[in-house]
């Protein structure tokens, strides 16, 4: 009776040992199986009904690499109808959702993730129109901040108390002035924070760095192209001090850059035809000076070079407006500068022109047989291998 019983113990202690180095032993692959008919269910808990706080409580990227895991076992067991489905699916739900909603800048920054490596190709059209989207939103909010903020903003007291002489018989009292003040001296704060807010949005979600910059250096064009544009039809913008307040509101833009590490997106340069036209109104104006502001200029086109120096107004007595013969000694020395070719008679800069986008790839430090399903994304339907 004894030796049976140490037997049974012997075998009980073998079965554990057994249970224990299988459990042990198993090991993921990193795939999700699916059926077929549970797709639209994956489409919508993972895209069209994904709310952008719940995904910035989970890993950046998830809803990507979940998708990725699948489409992996799609291909494992080599199942192309499935691929193919499920493939068709997510371009459909993340236009569905990009288009519903358009005016919500989180949703349409979270969707940037889907970035499903070895189906990159089929993707890129998609993630150019995503990011388009991104961009066209974020242009909606900021284009009513933008002329408050650069062109309006008086930042260095008391330069502009005066109207330049040439406006000076508009009815404007004190008062109104003052409160105009009021008013602008808030706005470039407002823009600052509207940038930040931006890119807050823009890491919550762990868009890549890279993708970032090239987001900052077109919202930057579009800044530049928007106040220039503003200054060419804006007598009253035309003078000396207002060209000194608008370098100071730029230069608080430049800075903002610096302070987010992003001063290596080329964003300052998409600036340079506003930097430039702030420095033309600040210039001497005499015969001596010709060469030195075609020098300063060179992202400037004629048209805008002239079209300025012909609505200079002098904010004082001591100065006068500029002669009709030094710009035409500037308009003859850019037509020498050009070469033979023709001076660019384009006023007003394209507000709707893009930057090419490239799309990084940096190969992700996750391990997907490591990923596990959080229950808030109700994906118990799917198999992990």
């Amino acid at each position: 009776g004894a030796t049976m019983e140490v037997e049974k113990k012997d075998v009980a202690n073998t079965s554990d040992a057994i249970a224990t180095v299988r459990l042990r032993e198993r090991t993921y692959l990193g795939m999700f199986e699916h059926k077929k008919e549970s797709v639209p269910m994956l489409i919508k808990y993972l895209i069209v009904e994904l709310e952008p706080k719940l995904a910035a409580t989970l890993t950046p990227g998830l809803p990507a690499y979940i998708l990725f895991m699948c489409l992996r076992h799609d291909d494992h067991i080599n199942d192309d109808e499935k691929v193919k489905l499920l493939l068709t699916s997510v371009i459909n739900g993340i236009k569905k959702v990009v288009k519903k909603y358009s005016d919500d800048l989180e949703r349409i920054t979270l969707l940037r993730n889907f970035d499903l490596s070895d189906y990159r190709q089929v993707f890129s059209d998609l993630a150019v129109w995503n990011y388009q989207a991104l961009l066209k939103r974020i242009m909606d909010l900021i284009q009513p901040q933008i002329v408050p903020a650069i062109l309006e903003h008086e930042a260095i007291a008391g330069l502009t108390a005066s109207k330049p002489s040439g406006l000076r018989g508009r009815s404007s009292s004190i008062a109104h002035e003052a409160e105009d003040r009021k008013t602008s001296q808030h706005s470039l704060d407002d823009l600052v924070e509207t940038l930040n807010s931006f890119l807050r949005i823009l890491k919550l979600h762990s868009v890549d760095h890279e993708l970032i910059k090239q987001i900052i250096r077109q919202l930057f064009y579009f800044l530049c192209a928007h106040t220039l544009n503003n200054l060419l039809l804006r007598k009253d913008m035309c003078n000396w001090s207002k060209g000194m307040q608008i370098r100071y509101n730029l230069n608080q833009l430049e800075q903002w850059l610096r302070d987010n590490s992003l001063q290596d997106s080329r964003a300052p340069d998409a600036l340079e035809p506003v930097i430039q036209a702030s420095q033309l109104l600040q210039a001497r104006k005499t015969d001596s000076d010709v060469n030195s502001i075609c020098d300063m200029c060179p992202k400037m086109t004629m048209a805008q070079i002239i079209k300025i120096l012909n609505m200079y107004t002098p904010v004082d007595d001591f100065e006068e407006r500029v002669p009709p013969a030094f710009i035409r000694k500037i308009q003859t020395k850019l037509k020498q500068r050009a070469q033979g070719k023709t001076p660019s008679s384009t006023l007003l800069m394209d507000t709707k022109f893009s930057y090419p986008v490239t799309f990084p790839f940096n190969a992700s430090s996750v391990a997907l047989e490591t990923i596990i399903l959080p229950e808030q994304l109700h994906l118990n339907f799917l198999i992990r291998h």
